[in-house]
């Protein structure tokens, strides 16, 4: 009975896409959106190969370009706990590795880490080590941050900490647990406050609920959280894990996932706190088979849209190994299919977008969305159609009809982001584009020509037609 009435839902608001009103103000349930909400986590060790892409401060630049804000940055990980300073190292970092492909096991960095680190636009939070247990160190390098960088947003102290061991030096040989990580983040953040100020994100958990944190650690210790971190992958690729393509990019299963987060955020508003997912991509351990796809990048688009509408205020999309991470939106010489998602979205909500609201309900393969002005007034519509196309058969699409239009007549504009197909991969040759023509270079400098589709208005009302697995915005 309960899956009839879920398909029944579904049959209704189908027949009613041919009519959907569009709101001529943001409904009560449309939440605003951080000029930031798409931004980037870049993995500690690689930080500073990152630098020396022009891929980099190219994509960065596109960007900011369309949310008239530079994108936040994370530089953090795995290996923020594997790391040492060392105020004596005349280069940003040292390690070694059996192959270029691997992550270190130990590494040292030095002071020209963090002045490579204040070079860049975007606000930056830095993680440091917290899972070896000195504190003297981190606070050493904390300091030597603040000091070199006027960029400089916010500390985390130890990276997914859920992930520490009862035999980790944090844990002192008594045993680990959540109860033993909030009591260490309250002394951690507590002695070092004074030195650093109230900057620190807090958390930074991949399973532990942040909401245990953020009422019980104590008001010393919260009064110096300046930001709470979740982190977030849908789907896992680590020890040979199976992903799922369609399952990553279904509309429903997505609004289904992110809803886990809506608590915490609240929890993180209540006590006047950012909430970010602080690191977050397609599948753990680098992304696997589905991670490089086109797939991937309407994930992106429906996933950045669902979390500010559960509360989420950013999105740290995280860059792994260079040459070996699957998820990464751009690396030596490539930029990747994921990234289209992110440019896509960037534009949807543009510089000028205040407020977003989903005007779908949820149930089907159809995500449908409005983004609105600071005044108040509707901008511009996204139709995403996730339902998998795998490149065989015949595609199938959907058309949707928008009613309640201020103006009666005469014609507005829409631009397609499409590939031949949800698998379709820019590093293998596919022809991933956003208006018809627009893609980008190796280096991340935008190639080709972005045109837009007329779409005639009539008695108040437009339709527009999208295939599975591609997606599409109009301009208001």
């Amino acid at each position: 009975m309960a899956r009839l009435i879920v398909f029944f839902t579904a049959f209704l608001w189908l027949r009613q896409a041919s009519g959907i009103a569009v709101p001529s103000s943001p409904p009560a349930n449309a939440a605003p959106v951080d000029p930031s909400l798409v931004s980037v986590s870049i993995e500690f060790f690689a930080f500073p190969g990152y630098t020396q892409l022009s891929s980099t401060s190219n994509c960065l630049a596109n960007l900011a370009s369309l949310r008239g804000a530079q994108p936040a940055i994370r530089i953090g990980g795995t290996t923020q706990d594997r790391a040492t300073y060392d105020a004596n190292l005349q280069i940003p970092v040292n390690y070694t590795v059996a192959s270029p492909a691997d992550a270190p096991t130990t590494l040292t960095y030095g002071p020209s880490f963090f002045t490579l680190a204040s070079q860049l636009k975007g606000q930056v939070t830095v993680g440091l080590n917290r899972q070896l247990n000195n504190q003297a160190n981190s606070l050493s390098a904390g300091s030597r941050a603040k000091q070199s960088m006027g960029n400089l947003f916010a500390i985390e102290l130890g990276n997914e900490p859920d992930l520490y061991a009862s035999s980790s030096p944090i844990a002192s040989g008594a045993g680990w647990s959540q109860t033993a990580d909030i009591a260490s983040e309250a002394k951690w953040f507590t002695a070092m406050a004074p030195t650093l100020g109230n900057i620190f994100q807090g958390a930074v958990y991949l399973s532990w609920n942040t909401r245990t944190l953020v009422s019980s650690i104590g008001s010393a210790a919260l009064n110096a959280i300046k930001t709470i971190s979740r982190h977030s992958y849908p789907q896992s690729a680590c020890g040979g894990a199976s992903t799922n393509l369609p399952s990553l990019m279904s509309h429903t299963g997505i609004v289904s996932y992110v809803s886990q987060y809506k608590a915490e955020a609240s929890a993180a508003h209540g006590a006047g706190k950012s909430f970010f997912l602080g690191e977050t991509n397609s599948a753990t351990c680098g992304g696997g088979g589905i991670s490089p796809t086109f797939g991937a990048g309407l994930w992106i688009i429906d996933y950045v849209l669902q979390s500010a509408l559960i509360g989420v205020d950013r999105l740290y999309f995280h860059h792994g190994t260079i040459g070996n991470c699957a998820y990464c939106w751009w690396g030596q010489n490539a930029v990747f299919s994921p990234y289209y998602g992110a440019i896509f979205v960037s534009e949807f909500l543009g510089s000028d977008g205040a407020k977003v609201v989903m005007l779908d309900n949820g149930s089907t393969a159809i995500a449908v969305y409005a983004v609105y002005s600071a005044s108040n007034a509707p901008l511009r519509l996204l139709v995403l159609n996730s339902n998998y196309f795998d490149g065989t058969g015949t595609r199938s699409s959907t058309s949707v009809t928008f009613t309640g239009l201020s103006r009666s007549s005469g014609t507005k504009r829409a631009k397609r982001l499409t590939a031949p197909a949800a698998t379709s991969r820019v590093d293998q040759g596919a022809s991933v584009t956003i208006g018809g023509g627009g893609t980008f270079g190796t280096n991340c400098a935008r190639t080709g020509t972005e045109g837009t589709e007329s779409v005639a208005v009539n008695g108040n009302a437009l339709t527009v037609t999208v295939q599975a697995s591609e997606a599409l915005i109009v301009y208001l």
